[in-house]
């Protein structure tokens, strides 16, 4: 599959027409007329409009500074900013109880998101306190990170809420 370049034109069936502004080797970053600026993964499902025939650099600078910023959270605390879905974005999460005499809960779903993402960044804190444990065998430290990736399988159904598939919770079958 040849890539398209910056200039390419698209028809998207969510977000309609748009222009292609950054290539990266895994995203499009489109520009489109109606919802703005959106970033869509290689392999979604859109029309080519008019493709450009321009050589794609497929190492751009997000990906430098992605890098930088994953060699960085090897080493520190440093977090990644992960975004909500737009479809999310100033929606609620709404908890009513089976028995209607109780009160329900309300909060925003950002709120609920960012509780979500911090439990993630523990779970990745503590694997990597795990793989680096000189206390653990390595048949402990198997034992502990299938827990944790099973972790990840329970958080799964809240994939959903993402912006970037590649931000998504991933269980044993994507290892």
């Amino acid at each position: 599959m040849k890539l398209l370049g910056i200039g390419s034109r698209i028809n998207h069936s969510e977000f309609g027409k748009g222009v292609v502004t950054n290539v990266t080797s895994k995203h499009y970053w489109v520009t489109f007329i109606e919802k703005g600026l959106e970033t869509l993964e290689i392999d979604d499902d859109f029309e080519v409009i008019e493709a450009t025939e321009d050589d794609v650099d497929t190492i751009s600078f997000y990906e430098v500074e992605k890098s930088l910023r994953d060699i960085l959270k090897k080493w520190s605390d440093v977090s990644e900013v992960v975004t909500i879905a737009d479809k999310w974005k100033g929606g609620k999460l709404i908890l009513e109880p089976g028995d209607t005499n109780l009160q329900g809960k309300e909060m925003p779903i950002d709120t609920f998101f960012h509780k979500i993402i911090m439990v993630r960044d523990r779970l990745r804190v503590m694997e990597q306190k795990i793989n680096s444990s000189k206390n653990l065998d390595e048949q402990e430290k198997i034992d502990l990170q299938q827990y944790i990736t099973r972790s990840y399988g329970s958080l799964t159904s809240f994939n959903v809420l993402f912006k970037l598939k590649s931000q998504q919770f991933v269980g044993q079958r994507g290892k």
